[in-house]
C-alpha cells in the first residue's frame, strides 16, 4: 500500500486525507496542534457571492466549481448537523452600500449565478430580526454555510475510521518525514516548509454569540451586511450565531484586537439589533493563508511533494474540490485547473 504524509490537520488536510484513504492510500497526518488553523476559527460560510469581488471572473468560476462538489461531500459526511444555512441574504444600509450590492448582483447575474433582488421589507420577511434601516439587497440562493467545528469533528472521526494516523508535533523539515508522497496543507506554515511558496498570513477575528432566553431566535439564513461600507456577516448556529470578520493582512498575532471586536459588535447589532441581548461567548483570531491572486495553490512542487494551501477566506468552500484534485493527482492524473497551479507564480 502506498503511503502519504500530510502536514497540517485543518479542513484541507482532513478532507484530502479522507479522499486519499478512500482511494487506498495509507495516510498519516502531521499536525502541529497550535490552534491557529483558519478552519478552527472560521464562520463556516461557503462563500461565492459574498467572497467574490466584481471583476474576479477566475475566482468566481473556481468557487462555482467548488460549490458543485458540496452536495456529494455532505452526503458522504452523513451528519445533518454539519449544515448551518442553505442560502444567504445580502443587505445594505445606506445608498452607497445599496449601490455596491446592486453592482455585485448585476455582475453575478450576468455570469449565471442565481441572485434575487430584495427590498428591505422583503429581507425582513425572510429575517424579521434585520434592522429597519436596511434598504435593500439580494438573496444568494447557493450561498450555504456549515458549522465549522462540527465539520472538523466529523472529518476527524471519518479519517480515524479509515485508519488514518495522527501525529502531533511541529514539522521543521518535511523531507525527514516518511511516506511515498507528501502533501503540504499547513496553511500559513506551508511557506516555512517550502521557502518561496507565496503564502502569507491574514489575521481574522470572529465572535461567537449565544442565544439568550427572551431574545429573538438566530437567523435561518446567513445575513451579510454592508454597514457604511464595512462588511459584516452573521452566521446561524443551533445555539446562537457567529459574527465576522476582520482582516489584517500580514499580521500573525493571534490575540484579538479591541477595535476589531468593537467594530464587529457594533456592525452586527446595527444589522440585527436583537443581538444586543445575546451573550458574548468568545472572541477568537485565526490566520488565513493568502496568495497574491487570492486563489489557492494546489499541485506538485516536486516528484514527492505537493501543496494544497493558500485558500484564504474560503478554505471550507474549497475543501471538497481540493480533496478531489489531490486524489486525481495522487492517481497520476494531471490537474486541469490552471488557476490553482503552483507554477503560475514562477
Amino acid at each position: 500500500m502506498k503511503t502519504l504524509g500530510i502536514v497540517g490537520g485543518g479542513v484541507i488536510g482532513l478532507s484530502c486525507a479522507l479522499r486519499a484513504a478512500e482511494s487506498g492510500w495509507q495516510v498519516t497526518i502531521h499536525d502541529p496542534g497550535r490552534g491557529d488553523a483558519a478552519s478552527a476559527v472560521a464562520a463556516g460560510m461557503l462563500g461565492i457571492a459574498g467572497e467574490s469581488r466584481t471583476g474576479e471572473d477566475t475566482y468566481l468560476a473556481f468557487a462555482e466549481r467548488a460549490m458543485e462538489r458540496w452536495p456529494a461531500f455532505l452526503e458522504r459526511l452523513a451528519d445533518p448537523r454539519v449544515s448551518a444555512a442553505r442560502s444567504s441574504v445580502m443587505a445594505g444600509v445606506d445608498s452607497a452600500d445599496v449601490g455596491e450590492l446592486t453592482m455585485a448582483a448585476d455582475w453575478l447575474g450576468e455570469r449565471g449565478h442565481p441572485v434575487l433582488p430584495l427590498t428591505g421589507k422583503e429581507i425582513r420577511v425572510l429575517e424579521p430580526a434585520v434592522s429597519t434601516r436596511v434598504r435593500s439587497g439580494f438573496l444568494a440562493r447557493r450561498e450555504m454555510a456549515v458549522d465549522n467545528r462540527r465539520l472538523l469533528a466529523v472529518l476527524t472521526d471519518a479519517v480515524a475510521a479509515l485508519g488514518v494516523r495522527r501525529v502531533e508535533g511541529e514539522v521543521v523539515d518535511h523531507d525527514t518525514l516518511p511516506g511515498d508522497q507528501l502533501l503540504l496543507t499547513a496553511g500559513v506554515g506551508s511557506a516555512k516548509l517550502w521557502p518561496g511558496l507565496p503564502v502569507y498570513p491574514s489575521k481574522g477575528e470572529v465572535l461567537r454569540l449565544g442565544w439568550a432566553r427572551g431574545a429573538l431566535a438566530p437567523p435561518k439564513h446567513v445575513v451579510r451586511g454592508l454597514i457604511n461600507g464595512r462588511a459584516v456577516y452573521i452566521v446561524p448556529r443551533s445555539d446562537g450565531v457567529v459574527v465576522g470578520a476582520t482582516q489584517y493582512d500580514g499580521d500573525a498575532d493571534l490575540q484579538p484586537v479591541v477595535g476589531g471586536v468593537a467594530d464587529l459588535l457594533s456592525d452586527a447589532i446595527e444589522l440585527m439589533p436583537s443581538l444586543r441581548e445575546y451573550r458574548l461567548l468568545s472572541a477568537d483570531a485565526g490566520l488565513r493563508p493568502l496568495t497574491p491572486d487570492g486563489l489557492p495553490i494546489i499541485g506538485r512542487l516536486d516528484d514527492r511533494t505537493s501543496a494544497a494551501t493558500g485558500h484564504g477566506r474560503n478554505g471550507i468552500l474549497m475543501s471538497a474540490i481540493t480533496a478531489d484534485l489531490v486524489a486525481d493527482m495522487l492517481a497520476g492524473n494531471n490537474i486541469d485547473e490552471p488557476a490553482v497551479d503552483p507554477g503560475r507564480f514562477s
